[in-house]
This record gives structure tokens, C-alpha cells and sequence, in this order.
């Protein structure tokens, strides 16, 4: 999905802008998309549930440059741009995204 890579980031910007606190905006990207979609074991590190979570530095910033997308079609409206905030690493049950290697699985509403 084009420009999914830099969500957490362009949520942060403008949430930043505007004088809210980081723990909403995980809020917003972890914890109520995991339990809109009825995803019990995702959204919130907690006993139990899938160890996903991303090393996020809130404080750093960064100039979106679409040739460092980890897209299959590396295309956004946000090239050049910059913002606020850079995620240094995401992992998916436990194991860091190496970006080389796929893995993962279709997750259906409601899966445990």
C-alpha cells in the first residue's frame, strides 16, 4: 500500500502540530485499528499477544525520498516532505523485518 511505510510518522507530524501526546497516537495506530478489525493479539504488547511493535524515534525527523521506500511500487504524494519522527525498525511476532525476506500471513477479523 503506497505510502503505508510513513503512516505512524505523518500521524505524528500532524498530531505533533497540534498539541497531541504521543501514547494517543498509538492509540489511533496500534491499539484501535487491532480492535476495529477484531484482532485480539495485535495492537498492545501485552502477555499473550503477538510481540509486532516498531522502534520509534519521536524526536528525530526525516525528508520522505520515494527510492528509500520499502513499497513494491515506491510512489507516495509525500516525496520530499518532511516529517516528524522515524521508525528505526518494525517486528512481527517477535522477529525484526529484515526487508529481504517476506513472512507473515493473512490475519482474518476476529483470528486469535
Amino acid at each position: 500500500v503506497a505510502s503505508l511505510q510513513l503512516g505512524l510518522s505523518l500521524i505524528w507530524t500532524e498530531a505533533k502540530r497540534r498539541g497531541v501526546e504521543l501514547p494517543q497516537v498509538m492509540e489511533w495506530m496500534a491499539a484501535n485499528p487491532a480492535a476495529l478489525a477484531g484482532l485480539n493479539r495485535k495492537g498492545k504488547i501485552a502477555l499473550g499477544c503477538d510481540a509486532d511493535f516498531a522502534i520509534f524515534e519521536p524526536e528525530s525527523a526525516q525528508v520522505v525520498d520515494v527510492n528509500k521506500l520499502h513499497h513494491k511500487n515506491p510512489i507516495t504524494p509525500y516525496d520530499g516532505r518532511a516529517l516528524a519522527g522515524v521508525v528505526t525498525s518494525t517486528w512481527l511476532r517477535g522477529e525484526k523485518i529484515d526487508f529481504q525476506n517476506a513472512h507473515g500471513r493473512m490475519l482474518r477479523r476476529g483470528d486469535v
